[in-house]
């Protein structure tokens, strides 16, 4: 491998998990220790990572979480997540406060909801932007952090603003369900839906059927938390079998031509 190769390999890797040990970088290239610190050196000195201990990190160290970008996750399955956000909006009524947890899917909501006379908790940076500018919806957004590359607003405290929100009904989208439930990839994610919870008695899951195939590492909530699960079509008929059995209500819905337009445009 070409030395312009391993920089680009090497960018790469350290820009989508953060941080990448010498050891590791030394596997994914074939290269020798000696070849790759020159490497290193020369992308700390353009500014491009920082050195730190065992290897280098991302020059601007923002916090990073265990999931997949919200630019990413919005051109995948757009068709789909337009559908689910729409039949997801219909169970709105105007006056109502609710609850959309940050996700590609529960971001698809927005444009359905710029009609609407509602209260809207979310920690969704990019829908709350949305709302706000082409809505006369009230938007609420907790304190805390944004994580850039995931668009979504995380308190690292218990006590926060969310812990006086009532609102009648969550919508949240996640890695995946199964038998053990609704699924994360990162404890911080986990956590933040676990309060969000705790504040409406209705939770309406959003998750395209792409989504059934995947894995994650940590449970949110059991089945018997989820009200109702929408997903479109292409939902495999075991797994909604599987929730119904549990006792959720199972909506399936069909993309139309402008969602299918949209997606393909994506």
């Amino acid at each position: 491998m070409v030395e312009s190769e391993r920089v680009r390999m090497i960018a790469a890797l350290v820009a989508a998990r953060g941080f990448a040990a010498v050891r590791d970088l030394t596997e994914a290239t074939g290269a020798s220790p000696a070849t790759l610190r020159r490497d290193l050196a020369k992308l700390a000195a353009a500014g491009a990572v920082r050195r730190v201990h065992g290897g280098v990190e991302a020059a601007d160290a923002r916090p990073r979480l265990a999931t997949s970008p919200f630019d990413i996750g919005q051109t995948r399955a757009v068709a789909a997540k337009r559908a689910i956000a729409r039949a997801a909006a219909a169970l709105c009524a105007d006056g109502e406060t609710i609850i959309v947890n940050a996700g590609s899917t529960t971001f698809q909501m927005a444009a359905f909801l710029r009609e609407r006379r509602l209260q809207i908790v979310t920690n969704s940076f990019p829908m709350a932007a949305a709302l706000v500018e082409t809505s006369d919806n009230r938007v609420l957004i907790p304190g805390g952090e944004i994580y850039r590359e995931q668009g979504i607003v995380l308190s690292p405290f218990d006590d926060d603003a969310l812990r006086h929100v009532a609102a009648c009904r969550m919508f949240m989208s996640a890695v995946t369900v199964g038998p053990l439930g609704v699924i994360e990839g990162d404890p911080l994610i986990a956590r933040a839906e676990a309060k969000l919870l705790d504040r409406a008695p209705e939770l309406v899951v959003l998750l395209d059927s792409g989504k059934f195939a995947r894995h994650g590492a940590l449970a949110v909530c059991p089945l018997a938390r989820v009200s109702r699960l929408i997903t479109d079509d292409a939902a495999p008929p075991e797994a909604l079998a599987m929730l119904r059995d549990a006792g959720v209500a199972v909506t399936v819905v069909a993309p139309d031509a402008e969602d299918r337009a949209l997606g393909a445009a994506a």
